[in-house]
């Protein structure tokens, strides 16, 4: 940082305003640049990190979405509605009483 300028010179060279000013100086203040350069790589690398990870849960979100028919979704309401919870396992088939009936009606 430039010693002996006014806050007021400083942003005005650097196109800054003076709360942005104040903000950056409570961030980086004591920081050596070496030390600023680092966390802000860091920083950068974080907020890839997160998106990567929010790429990942959507497309886990969609291949569960697009592989669940209406079917899959209403026979495990009824596993959790009869108190099967821990059989969330779609291949445990589930009597579901449209599909018990002969097709004459009779069950």
């Amino acid at each position: 940082m430039l010693t002996g300028l006014p806050t007021s010179g400083l942003c005005r060279k650097h196109a800054l305003i003076p709360a942005t000013f104040c903000e950056l100086k409570a961030r980086y203040g004591g920081m050596e640049l070496s030390d600023a350069r680092r966390l802000k790589r860091l920083e950068d690398e974080n907020a890839k990190l997160k998106r990567l990870l929010a790429g990942a849960m959507l497309a886990l979100l969609c291949s569960r979405i697009s592989w669940e028919s209406p079917d899959d979704a209403d026979a495990a309401a009824g596993r959790r509605a009869a108190g099967h919870e821990g059989s969330s396992d779609p291949s445990t088939p589930v009597p579901r009483p449209d599909r018990c009936r002969s097709e004459d009606g009779a069950a």
